[in-house]
Parts: structure tokens; C-alpha cells; sequence
């Protein structure tokens, strides 16, 4: 597969990335490679990675518990005063082998550590390939909040191996398939219609769903890098995905959802909204609402669940002056952003989606 190029770096496929990052490694002549894992990616990428390294320049790992819960600030402090003790500068480069959380986070950390050194992605799930490593986003959570601290800061390079994937369980297959299924959305129709029926699919199929589901994230962070426009349309299904993520993570009597699992959520909600808002039409409705039920469990809501999840929204990042802010579909393929959406719709489209 052709490389892509981005802002300021580019995104290579399989061997050929490989031998850029020796070639990168070569070139800038860094005084100590670390490599940042979680438990996951330490026990089941890393013995395939460490192998493609070329290099005499020393490698360091670093590891922290894998999940949504390490996505915090204690975990940087930790990995900071790693880094520290092991002798990191200003020339050392950071390697974020795993999944969106080692990347948002370890992006995060190289982007502040001695005021920033140099990193690079190289993503072993689903969802981290064809949407947390690619566009420079960087950050972590505060407290049950997603992504309120960070810095929009781009890699040296991204590599794309899509032999990583199988080493994931099925629901983490699924998680990333949410990010896909929602480039389809804004801005492909053919793209998404590839969905409808994935069992007509076979791995080189996937393989090309997967790159070009990075062509379209990346066509629109080209246009707005930092998010003052158009990219806004990336968090479709995000305005309410993410709020019944902070929920059930904060919630002791709840399940802890994938990403993806909540973004399948919130973009048949969001789908609801742009309907009755007659955006699109209701076949359009059912058509996306059938197809991500189809991929997808259910999510139980109990009535009590309303209340809080919707407090949750007014700490979206996109946000502005108090209010909500929503990118809803204005048809298959086609997105229109800054949208507001009353309380009463928001409901409804909760009680439509336990029908």
C-alpha cells in the first residue's frame, strides 16, 4: 500500500515501515530509543516488534497497566520519572507500540516531557490505526472525563501493521470497526455501504477498508488540523459516545465500555437527532441504526441513566459559550457540524434506541 502523507509526517504500511523507522532511526541519530507499552501490547506485539529494530542505539521499555483507567496523570508522572531515571534528553525518541490509549497518552507525554522530544505511532488495534494515532491528538482523561488534557502535536511517523491485529480479542476488533462504520457516514456513502454485510469480507478486503478509512480521516485533518472547522465532523456519534463512556466508567454498578462500544451508541443517537431535525430521512435512520445493532450489543440504559449521562455533556470539548455542540448527518456521507439538539430530543432519542 502506497504511503500517505500527512501534516508533517507520514503514515507507511507493513515493511516499508519498518524501513523508514530505521532509516528515521539512522538519520537523526537519537541517543536512546524507549518504547512504551501497556501489559497487552508488552506480552503480545513486542516480541513481534523489537525484531524489525536496526539499530545499536539503546532500547529502554517502559510498560503501565492497559486500559482506559492508566489514561490519567499519575501514569504520565510515573512514565516521566521513568524517563528521567533512565537517562532520557532531548534527543531521545519515544516508540507508542498498542492500542488508542498508548498512543493518545504516550503522544502526550513525549509532547511534554523536557518541553518535547520526538515520537512515533505505531498502533497494534484496530481502533488506534484507523483513528487515535492518526492527526496529531494527543492526551489523556481527567478524572471519568475524556480527553481534557492534552495537545494536538504530530508524530515523526506512523506505522501500519495489520499482522498486530491478530493478536486482539473480538470485541476490540469490534471497538475499531465503530471509528470506520463513522468515516463511512460523514463522508463516504460507498464506504459505509461496504458494511452493511460483513460477512462478504475477506482479510484483504479489511486490509483495504483499513487504509482507506486513514485516507479519510486524514483528508479532513489536512483541511483543519487543529479543529477549528471542519474536523469537528470526526466526532459524530462522540458528543453522546463519550458521555456514556465517562458514565459507565465512573459507575460501580455498570460495565465498563470499549470506546467503539459507546461511539456505536452514540452514533445511532446522533443519527435519531439528525433525523428528527430532518436532516436525513428515516430510512436513513433505520439503515444505520440496523446495520450498527447488527455489529454491535445493545447497550442496557435504565431511565435513572438519562439524567446523569446527559450532565456529562457540557464537558465536551467542543463545546462553546454553555452550549452543546453536535456534528450531525446531513444525509449518508455528508455531515453538518455545530448543531444543537434540545434536551426532550435527546431523551427520545434514548428511549427510540431501546426499541
Amino acid at each position: 500500500m502506497q504511503t500517505i502523507q500527512a501534516n508533517g509526517y507520514s503514515i507507511f504500511f507493513s515493511e516499508s515501515g519498518y524501513e523508514a523507522l530505521n532509516q528515521k532511526l539512522q538519520k537523526e541519530k537519537y541517543s536512546s530509543i524507549f518504547v512504551l507499552v501497556d501489559s497487552h501490547s508488552n506480552e503480545c506485539c513486542l516480541p513481534q516488534f523489537l525484531p524489525y529494530l536496526a539499530t545499536d542505539i539503546s532500547i529502554e521499555v517502559i510498560e503501565f497497566d492497559s486500559g482506559e483507567s492508566s489514561k490519567n496523570i499519575e501514569i504520565c508522572v510515573q512514565i516521566w520519572e521513568a524517563l528521567t531515571e533512565l537517562g532520557a534528553d532531548r534527543k531521545s525518541v519515544i516508540i507508542n507500540l498498542g492500542g488508542g490509549v498508548v498512543t493518545d497518552l504516550g503522544g502526550f507525554v513525549a509532547s511534554t516531557f523536557k518541553r518535547g522530544i520526538d515520537f512515533i505511532h505505531v498502533p497494534t488495534t484496530l481502533l488506534a490505526m484507523v483513528d487515535a494515532s492518526v492527526g496529531g491528538k494527543n492526551g489523556i482523561d481527567l478524572g471519568n472525563l475524556k480527553n481534557q488534557i492534552g495537545v494536538i502535536n504530530v508524530p515523526k511517523m506512523i506505522i501500519i501493521d495489520s499482522t498486530y491485529l491478530e493478536t486482539l480479542p473480538k470485541n476490540e476488533m469490534r471497538s475499531g470497526l465503530a471509528e470506520m462504520l463513522k468515516h463511512g457516514l460523514i463522508q463516504d456513502e460507498a464506504y459505509w455501504k461496504q458494511f452493511i454485510d460483513l460477512n462478504q469480507l475477506d482479510i484483504v478486503d479489511f486490509d483495504a477498508l483499513i487504509y482507506q478509512s486513514i485516507i479519510i480521516k486524514n483528508k479532513i485533518v489536512m483541511q483543519d488540523p487543529t479543529e477549528d472547522g471542519i474536523r469537528k465532523a470526526l466526532n459524530f456519534g462522540h458528543t453522546l459516545g463519550h458521555a456514556i463512556e465517562s458514565y459507565f466508567l465512573e459507575s460501580e454498578h455498570k460495565a465498563t465500555l470499549l470506546h467503539g462500544e459507546a461511539i456505536a451508541a452514540g452514533m445511532i443517537l446522533e443519527s435519531f437527532i439528525s433525523w428528527q431535525k430532518k436532516l436525513i430521512q428515516e430510512q436513513e435512520y433505520l439503515e444505520i441504526k440496523n446495520t450498527i445493532n447488527h455489529i454491535f450489543d445493545r447497550i442496557d440504559f435504565e431511565e435513572s441513566d438519562l439524567e446523569p449521562i446527559q450532565e456529562l455533556l457540557i464537558h465536551d470539548k467542543k463545546n462553546e459559550y454553555g452550549m452543546i455542540q453536535f456534528a450531525l448527518l446531513d444525509s449518508i456521507g455528508k455531515i453538518k457540524i455545530n448543531q444543537t439538539a434540545e434536551k426532550e430530543l435527546i431523551t427520545a432519542a434514548f428511549l427510540n434506541y431501546k426499541t
